[in-house]
């Protein structure tokens, strides 16, 4: 009751180039073409020129380069004139800092612990006491060593005359001083000053022993705090004002200032200024060195990213303010929140949303009397869920982004007889034959001795603590116990446990099996050392002796459950999917790639569970995280279908390439595992139709960078922290040489000729794509543009900018032609210029949400009924029922087309096409007759089924209505 579910989502990325005005202009065209929410990126303030919207700097404020108050007001107004909702994207997990632009951030490097926000951030204070960063907190933003960058002048300390403050600046990096070292400045200036009356000489000498007077850093109960808070800006506002008027002051303060800035080529000049950056609350380093000492946790690896403790309550209400007063106004309908992982206590945090949602008020909060979940507010979390794993019901959220959803229904256009044969053309090809759980492996302890090792070192030191203070356990060292952890947290078969007060059983058991094979593959003399890890993550009583030991090891649990996530992630994520590239259209996030595929009983009991428990879950097939586009995806999959055609072609064009390779370390290069992966991206990617020149250039230059990505992210040859540029100048200068139209590029031309069937296929597996995901049980989301066939790759190339006016255009014509059954005229006009005309895949999307929208109730409540194929061609279709109320909806979809012998162009369509191929009806009687929505035709249905080559006579898939009318029809918003 009173909650508002959305029908359909629509992504948009807003950023400077995208603004609220452009998505107020679309506003119509996305309620047209039957979406009930607009589902934004990040809005609030961000860092300037950001493309995305999560390195967000100002909670408080929405973000000018996308628009003003007025302007998202504006939106609102258009949204809600046309019955539609907004989701919007929450960035709980972290805030961009370094910089010079959050408040927050630079508060913490000023007054340290004693800063009102320190514990807005999750930093290590508490580092070993004989080590420099004790109390301190790391800030890698130099370019080099930092002797050298303070030999170069590169750190300049200036006097802000407005604030009465001091900052050492780093080109666009802002530094505070700790007000309590002022005296190191104003007592040079004491030293300098002339002409000044003794007044005020006597004010600026009391200003400065005030400043060294402040509470230490050390000193951060809540009263020191906020004294010191409340006294250095007082101190500061009378150094600002006694600046402003003695103008000897000012000149003195000026040469005080000049002369700690040093002069380089005179090292001893600096002696000043790094005793001074020596005593504040931060210790300012190379950026190389952040993945060895960072102490602050950051979203995965990188450092101007650094997490909050969304467990602290004025953090949590001081970053969701806003969002409140949206949701209080109605401006705002739902959430999806970002990377829900990386939060200490996801479940605590799911609840809290909902009760502050609850104390709002409005028609939702009397949902928290009936629902036993407490869900008034529609939110769902980014999470990735394996193929074994259950969302926690206990969260009270509606479901997660779709990333399950979007490798299933993929899977399903797999050939999955074919993995044998697919991975001895890979082998063969690329000489790697190592499986892809190897490489996970590997890849995340590659993840932990580099880019995480930060991470993993502080968590170590926290278990050391826990050991050492128990005589049983004090002899095992910070060293074998982060190599322990390392190989458990390698191990780990999801991305976290959600251990709290109490353990799932789902927790221990993928601990125990974390556990096993860690200790199964230790090289360690004294594996007794993983039980004893164990005993801590189960938060086993019998190891602890007095209550602070148990706490300890609740605190380490959650802890340890923060690691594991960001290294899955980096680990395979950033780098496994980039090198086990055996059928790459399986390599997304979430996805399974040892997993060949999925048949269709297993996409009948994936949605029959998905209908039962999350029934208003996301639903995608892109999203701006993917590797490549759904349509991308769609076409590698053919692959599956022409292995032997495939090996042949791939011989071919490595032996016309081998010239444009070049020898990099005594390797050509680039690899053949690089070079497998460059030709399925171009089967994934090619125009169907040969570019001119101009268009060519442009597709070129989006290949080469995205392989340059590619091969850094796989981290074999270059990466991102050591660039191999010999080996990135060969990729580059390959896919060049292979890009690039001439008479000697045989390649080019054979290629060319083998793109049209592979695309006309994968076009077909869109199409039908499009039709099992807009009827299948949850909330379908569209990626912006994917209305049309889409080829992006992975971000940035996914980020570019949408033809909306030819996305709205094509909408009003097919709204304004009539649905006729004239011999499949009309359907074929589709399909005359398809893929790179979208309309085909737009009219499908089109129709289903119209039909979406006039079965609501169906769609909302309804079941999921698997539906028996029978026939010839059984295996080539996939059929299923949504049923509610007497109501139902009956999609027919076609899968696996090249099986069908289809050539480009033809549609598969028709008795020559699916002969004797049976969908039985068992619950509708002989003589119902069921509505085609895409083609207006209708079939009845006769000894309790219905021949798919009735329900595909004119359209290469059906989708039909049946029953007596809608019950209980909810508006467009829910």
């Amino acid at each position: 009751p009173g909650v508002r579910i959305p029908r359909a989502t629509y992504r948009l990325q807003l950023h400077r180039g995208f603004t609220f005005r452009d998505a107020t202009r679309i506003v119509p065209y996305l309620s047209a073409l039957g979406i009930s929410h607009v589902y934004c990126s990040p809005y609030l303030r961000a860092r300037s020129g950001s493309a995305h919207g999560y390195d967000i700097v100002d909670h408080s404020t929405i973000n000018p380069e996308i628009g003003t108050p007025a302007e998202f007001d504006e939106f609102v107004a258009a949204l809600a004139a046309h019955d539609m909702g907004q989701l919007i994207d929450v960035v709980p997990n972290h805030m961009g800092v370094m910089g010079a632009d959050n408040a927050w951030w630079l508060d913490v490097l000023e007054n340290g612990q004693a800063s009102l926000y320190a514990d807005f951030f999750d930093i290590d204070w508490e580092t070993a006491r004989a080590n420099p960063m004790a109390g301190r907190v790391l800030v890698p933003v130099l370019g080099d060593h930092y002797g050298a960058v303070l030999a170069a002048g590169e750190l300049v300390l200036k006097f802000n005359a407005d604030e009465g403050s001091f900052s050492v600046h780093h080109y666009q990096h802002r530094l505070p001083i700790d007000p309590r070292e002022y005296p190191r400045i104003l007592d040079r200036a004491l030293a300098l000053e002339e002409r000044v009356d003794d007044e005020a000489h006597v004010e600026f000498a009391n200003l400065a022993r005030s400043f060294g007077a402040l509470p230490p850093r050390a000193e951060h109960s809540v009263e020191s705090i906020a004294g010191r808070a409340a006294a250095k800006q007082a101190l500061q506002r009378d150094l600002a004002r006694l600046v402003e008027d003695e103008p000897a002051i000012a000149a003195a303060l000026d040469a005080a200032v000049r002369g700690l800035n040093g002069q380089p080529g005179d090292a001893a000049s600096f002696d000043g200024l790094h005793d001074l950056l020596e005593a504040q609350a931060y210790r300012l380093a190379f950026w190389r060195i952040a993945s060895d000492e960072i102490n602050y946790r950051r979203f995965f690896d990188i450092n101007d990213l650094a997490a909050l403790r969304m467990e602290n309550e004025a953090a949590f209400e001081a970053t969701h303010r806003k969002i409140f007063d949206w949701l209080r106004a109605g401006a705002v309908d739902a959430l999806r929140i970002d990377h829900v992982d990386g939060l200490l206590d996801p479940t605590a945090y799911c609840r809290r949303l909902q009760d502050r949602f609850r104390q709002l008020g409005g028609p939702a909060a009397a949902a928290m009397v009936v629902d036993p979940q407490r869900r008034p507010l529609y939110v769902v979390v980014e999470k990735i869920v394996a193929g074994f794993e259950d969302m926690p019901q206990s969260w009270g959220i509606y479901g997660a982004t779709g990333y399950r959803f979007a490798n299933v229904v993929n899977g399903l256009f797999v050939d999955t007889s074919a993995e044998q044969r697919i991975t001895r053309i890979y082998q063969r090809f690329t000489g790697e034959d190592d499986p892809f759980d190897e490489i996970c492996v590997r890849s995340k302890h590659l993840i932990l001795r580099g880019a995480l090792a930060s991470e993993l070192m502080v968590l170590a030191n926290r278990l050391a603590r826990i050991a050492h203070a128990n005589r049983d356990t004090r002899d095992y060292t910070v060293n074998t116990l982060r190599q322990a952890l390392a190989e458990v947290i390698a191990r780990f078969p999801v991305y976290r446990t959600y251990i709290g007060d109490s353990i799932s059983e789902s927790d221990r058991r993928y601990i125990d099996w974390a556990f096993a094979l860690a200790k199964r593959h230790s090289r360690a003399a004294d594996v007794s050392i993983f039980d004893f890890i164990k005993s801590v993550l189960l938060c086993d009583p019998d190891a602890a002796t007095a209550p602070p030991a148990a706490a300890e090891m609740r605190m380490f649990a959650r802890k340890f459950q923060q690691v594991t996530s960001p290294v899955m992630a980096k680990g395979v994520e950033d780098t496994a999917l980039y090198i086990y590239n055996r059928l790459v259209s399986l390599n997304d996030v979430g996805g399974e790639p040892a997993s060949f595929g999925v048949t269709v009983s297993g996409f009948h009991g994936a949605s029959a569970d998905r209908a039962s428990n999350w029934p208003h879950t996301m639903l995608a097939t892109s999203t701006h995280d993917n590797k490549r586009s759904e349509d991308v995806r769609a076409r590698i999959n053919v692959l599956s279908e022409f292995t032997a055609a495939w090996q042949l072609q791939l011989r071919r064009w490595s032996r016309m390439n081998r010239s444009k390779k070049r020898e990099v370390d005594g390797d050509q290069a680039p690899s053949r595992n690089d070079e497998y992966l460059l030709y399925q991206t171009l089967v994934g990617t090619f125009p169907s139709v040969m570019p001119d020149e101009t268009a060519l250039a442009a597709y070129r230059e989006r290949i080469v960078a995205y392989m340059l990505k590619v091969v850094r992210e796989a981290k074999v040859h270059t990466s991102w922290v050591r660039h191999n540029e010999e080996y990135e100048a060969a990729v580059a200068s390959f896919v060049t040489s292979l890009l690039t139209a001439g008479k000697r590029n045989l390649f080019l031309e054979h290629f060319r000729t083998a793109v049209p069937l592979l695309a006309w296929l994968g076009t077909l597996n869109s199409v039908a794509m499009t039709l099992i995901k807009y009827t299948s049980p949850g909330v379908p989301d569209c990626y912006q543009g994917n209305e049309f066939f889409d080829f992006s790759l992975v971000d940035p190339d996914n980020r570019r900018p949408v033809d909306f006016a030819a996305r709205g255009s094509a909408l009003v014509e097919l709204a304004a032609l009539p649905q006729r059954s004239d011999g499949g005229e009309f359907v074929r006009s589709l399909f005359e210029h398809a893929p790179h005309d979208g309309r085909a895949k737009l009219y499908a999307m089109w129709r289903l949400l119209m039909l979406r929208r006039a079965h609501a109730s169906t769609f909302m409540r309804g079941g999921y009924t698997p539906l028996n194929v029978t026939g010839e061609r059984a295996a080539h279709a996939i059929a299923y029922a949504r049923r509610y109320a007497g109501n139902g909806v009956v999609t027919i979809a076609g899968r696996m087309f090249g099986g069908l012998g289809i050539k480009t162009g033809e549609l598969p369509c028709g008795e020559a096409v699916w002969r004797d191929t049976r969908v039985a009806l068992p619950f509708l009687g002989d003589g119902t007759v069921l509505r085609n929505v895409l083609t207006g035709e209708t079939a009845a249905v006769s000894d309790g089924a219905i021949r798919v080559a009735v329900a595909h006579a004119q359209f290469p898939g059906a989708v039909f209505e049946y029953g007596r009318g809608e019950i209980g029809a909810a508006s467009s918003r829910g």
